[in-house]
């Protein structure tokens, strides 16, 4: 009777860890931090301006760092150089997708609430500053679309995918 009651507390002991270790790796796994289509892959890669002003370049670059996170960097070059920076980082937050924009002489960043968003698009906002206080960006067959707007004024951005 002493080692049926002692093989059934270690099965019982077994089972319990057991349960314990595929609860632990289900919360770890950051493959299910964010439901299926919750993604914003289509932002990933080098993107060109098209509409940018004569003598100007623009490009946007993102990548996926985890399921929840991208990050890119934004520039213009004007011969040659560069004349404009910004860092970016889109992330998931509980129930939005928030972005983020530092240039270098700026010692914090500014963070953009998420306001809309889904498999094709998301939209941000920041009433907090003067300008822009929305920030959208959708996808169109493969193109890029973004717009930064507030105080009355729209900045529309148009990208082609680099290959």
């Amino acid at each position: 009777m002493k080692k049926l009651v002692i093989i059934c507390l270690v099965i019982l002991f077994w089972a319990c860890n057991q349960t314990k270790k595929d609860t632990l790796n289900v919360k770890a796994s950051p493959e299910r931090t964010i439901a299926d289509g919750e993604h914003m892959d289509w932002v990933i890669g080098s993107w060109q301006r098209l509409n940018e002003e004569a003598g100007k370049e623009t490009f946007e670059n993102w990548k996926k760092t985890n399921p929840t996170t991208y990050t890119g960097i934004g520039f213009t070059l004007q011969n040659g150089d560069t004349i404009q920076q910004e860092l970016i980082q889109l992330m998931k937050a509980k129930d939005s997708w928030n972005l983020k924009v530092k240039t270098p002489n700026e010692i914090d960043w500014t963070t953009f609430k998420g306001i809309d968003y889904s498999t094709t698009h998301f939209s941000c906002e920041n009433t907090e500053i003067e300008f822009p206080n929305q920030i959208k960006y959708w996808i169109n067959l493969d193109t890029l679309h973004a717009m930064v707007s507030g105080s009355g004024m729209e900045i529309p951005f148009k990208f082609k995918k680099l290959k």
